[in-house]
């Protein structure tokens, strides 16, 4: 492990590890979740096909509202993410962390997208 991308290096090492067992299907996809320094994305797909199901942003579906903290940011994609998986037919996830630790803004983003109806 090098010194320069250690942390990086530590984060893929737990998604490798984490993604050998939660596989997302037809009947239950897998909502992925990415967060960058300034925006967070969630994503769920359908790994057998290999087809992102329903999308969800800070960037693209909070666009044009005031800006607030990271953490409400979450919430409001975790709720955004979970009326378009309703709209979309699902109702039960697998819920993926990309190996983030499950606290913070991951953490605000899946409570939201459970209150909102999403099992997982």
């Amino acid at each position: 492990m090098g010194t320069k991308n250690c942390k990086a290096e530590r984060r893929l090492k737990i998604k490798n590890r984490i993604r050998k067992t939660v596989r997302g299907t037809a009947e239950r996809p897998r909502l992925s979740v990415f967060r960058s320094n300034r925006e967070i994305y969630a994503q769920v797909i359908d790994d057998v096909k290999g087809v992102t199901l329903v999308a969800a942003s800070s960037l693209a579906d909070l666009k044009g509202t005031e800006r607030t903290n990271k953490t409400e940011q979450a919430k409001a994609v975790g709720k955004c993410l979970a009326s378009k998986a309703k709209d979309a037919g699902i109702s039960m996830v697998v819920f993926d962390r990309n190996g983030y630790l499950y606290h913070g803004r991951v953490k605000s983003l899946a409570d939201a997208a459970r209150e909102e109806g999403l099992i997982f």
